[in-house]
């Protein structure tokens, strides 16, 4: 019988083992499938030195994964994600604000044009309508702009705020697979799909924060934050949400009844991309555009102000700055007309002392927190270079991060995907084992009806 029993048992580890190939090729084109397999064992003899053993087991079922490969895999789309979820924001900005007909600079330039143009002859009114014009024109221009980075702002923060609903959910879904695997793992049951499901769900939160990863001898995962802070421990599961103090947005994570206060900055993923953009290159970009119409209307004003529009009547503002306006930061002065434009130094009609002294503002220092002491001429082509250089290496790791995940993928994909071919030739060999036990089966029934003759 022992032949029989061992042919039965290569018959039945084939048939585990052409169930398994048939699994891995029907899901040959599922995302995130683990493809699986078997491994075979020999049971060893009892039944004394002459006995060659008593066939074959499937000492397990098996899961080719590389937890190596998986963690690289999660770490670059990590990087991919916060690069990619700022660029369009950088492209926007660096095409509206270095575009000539709609930068700051350009509407600068046009404004002291009129000033020198004004300069031929200081008594033509329509030479210093032309200034009013052009300071209200350079005023809409730095408004949009600065109205731009504003609706930006807004598109941020509203971005950042609805990524949170489906990370939360994302880590729910993972501390529910955790128990699940652990109950249908602890009664035997072959758990690969739900480890599976839990992966992809890890991907996905891996796009949105930056994560660290611990496999549990239980078959559960622990899933937390770079810096450390728990996301996902067994059962539970972290909730992030965003509070409002003293006006800023502060992330907060809520883990066990205890709430951790982040730097959304650092998270890494859209989320951390997005906070970076918002405190490194959004809001200081907003600084300086208000500190250059600041500034630059004080100058003006300032200089008008020291000139005459005739004897002993001094000259009035052009600008009027207010930062708290909803319609924009800077505005000509709605009164103001052509003659009240001080460009005399002492009311003498023709004089232009006071215009040269305006014309010459353009040459003149201001200073902006983000670069420090430049020239009002040079003021915004610094200020989009800056940002043209952010644009530019944003660009540069987007490509990198792009490649990376690539190659982790395909990493991955060679130890972890259904290759095909391979399964086609499993398919081969198992058909081929299960028919040879079979083939064995047979001979041994011909052999026990030919012994049973021999006794007739």
């Amino acid at each position: 019988m022992s032949i029989s029993y061992n042919a039965l048992s290569g018959a039945l580890a084939a048939q585990a083992a052409l169930n398994t190939v048939s699994q891995n090729i029907a899901n040959s084109q599922t995302k995130g499938y683990t493809r699986q397999g078997v491994l075979l064992q020999a049971i060893a003899s009892d039944a004394g030195v002459n006995s060659p053993g008593n066939g074959v087991q499937i000492g397990a079922l098996l899961r080719f994964s590389d937890s190596y490969k998986s963690q690289q895999m999660w770490r670059a789309n990590s990087d991919l994600g916060q690069r990619s979820q700022v660029q369009p924001y950088l492209t926007q900005l660096e095409k509206v604000m270095a575009d000539k007909t709609s930068s700051i600079s350009y509407g600068v330039d046009n404004f002291f044009k009129a000033l020198n143009a004004a300069a031929v002859d200081p008594t033509s009114t329509p030479l210093r309508q032309q200034v009013i014009t052009m300071a209200d024109s350079m005023s809409q221009q730095i408004n949009s702009i600065y109205n731009l980075t504003s609706t930006q702002l807004i598109s941020a923060n509203q971005q950042r705020s609805t990524l949170l609903p489906s990370l939360n959910e994302s880590l729910a879904g993972i501390a529910a697979l955790n128990q699940q695997i652990i109950q249908v793992g602890s009664a035997g049951t072959n758990t690969s799909a739900l480890i599976d499901q839990r992966e992809q769900l890890i991907d996905k939160v891996s796009s949105q924060v930056a994560v660290e990863v611990i496999n549990n001898p239980d078959g559960s995962t622990s899933v937390s934050l770079k810096a450390g802070q728990p996301l996902v421990v067994g059962d539970m599961a972290a909730t992030l949400k965003f509070s409002t103090v003293s006006g800023a947005q502060t992330l907060d994570l809520t883990f066990a009844g205890t709430t951790f206060k982040l730097d959304d900055t650092k998270v890494g993923g859209q989320l951390g991309g997005l906070g970076d953009f918002i405190q490194n290159t959004l809001k200081p970009l907003q600084v300086s555009i208000a500190e250059i119409a600041q500034q630059m209307s004080a100058k003006v004003n300032a200089q008008l102000n020291a000139g005459q529009t005739a004897p002993g009547v001094p000259g009035n503002n052009l600008f009027v700055f207010n930062p708290a306006s909803a319609t924009g930061l800077l505005a000509v002065e709605p009164t103001l007309k052509a003659a009240d434009l001080a460009f005399s130094s002492d009311g003498t009609p023709g004089d232009s002392g006071n215009l040269q002294l305006l014309i010459d503002i353009k040459s003149q220092p201001i200073t902006l927190t983000s670069l420090g002491s430049v020239l009002l001429n040079d003021a915004d082509t610094q200020v989009v270079g800056k940002l043209a250089v952010d644009s530019q290496q944003n660009q540069s790791q987007l490509k990198t991060a792009t490649t990376i995940r690539q190659q982790a993928e395909d990493d991955w994909k060679s130890t972890s995907a259904v290759n095909r071919d391979e399964e086609a030739i499993n398919l081969i060999e198992y058909q081929n084992m299960y028919q040879a036990n079979m083939k064995v089966i047979s001979v041994a029934n011909n052999l026990f009806d030919a012994t049973l003759q021999m006794f007739n």
